[in-house]
Order: structure tokens, then C-alpha cells, then sequence
């Protein structure tokens, strides 16, 4: 695996996990709200999968060898991010904080 595409699986591993570390939206924008909703992260999860999918396509053109797609491949690393969330939404949501 070239270093591009290690670059593209470390982006979207702290992808998967900004909306989950910090009350602000993207990570730079501040909210209104103490906390922000589920929605708001799952809104910022779907937003961030775009995002480096976008990368990781443009990535892969300018290498020169770029390959069509179909809907399995959105589907299986849509469910990758997930995965990958999964640290962020464990720390959000199950750790107990005194």
C-alpha cells in the first residue's frame, strides 16, 4: 500500500472520531448548546465521510489510475467509518466521568 492511501486510512480514522472529542461543530465552530445532540454527530460523521472520500478520489486520480466505483464500495467504507468511530463513541458515551 503506497503512502497515500496510509494517509487516507489515518485521515479517516480522526475523521471518524472528531465529532465525538470536542462540543464544537467540525471542531472549530462553537455551539449554543453545552453538549451537542446525536444528530448534530451523526450529521458531522456523514459530512467527514464525504470529505475524505473526496480526498481519498482525488488522491487516486492524480496518481493517474483512478477506478470506477459502485455502490459497494460506498457501502462497505461508509461501514468502515463507523468502525472506525468507534473509539470516539466509546469515549463519549460509555466512559463514566466522576
Amino acid at each position: 500500500m503506497s503512502a497515500a492511501g496510509w494517509f487516507i486510512v489515518l485521515l479517516a480514522l480522526a475523521g471518524a472520531n472528531l465529532p465525538f472529542l470536542n462540543q464544537r461543530l467540525f471542531g472549530v465552530v462553537p455551539l449554543r448548546a453545552a453538549k451537542k445532540s446525536a444528530w448534530i454527530r451523526i450529521g458531522e460523521l456523514i459530512v467527514l465521510y464525504f470529505i475524505v472520500g473526496a480526498l481519498g478520489f482525488l488522491l487516486e486520480a492524480r496518481a493517474g489510475n483512478r477506478f470506477e466505483q459502485g455502490w459497494q464500495f460506498y457501502a462497505i467504507t461508509f461501514s468502515l467509518f463507523i468502525v472506525f468511530a468507534f473509539p470516539g463513541f466509546t469515549f463519549q458515551y460509555l466512559v463514566k466521568r466522576r
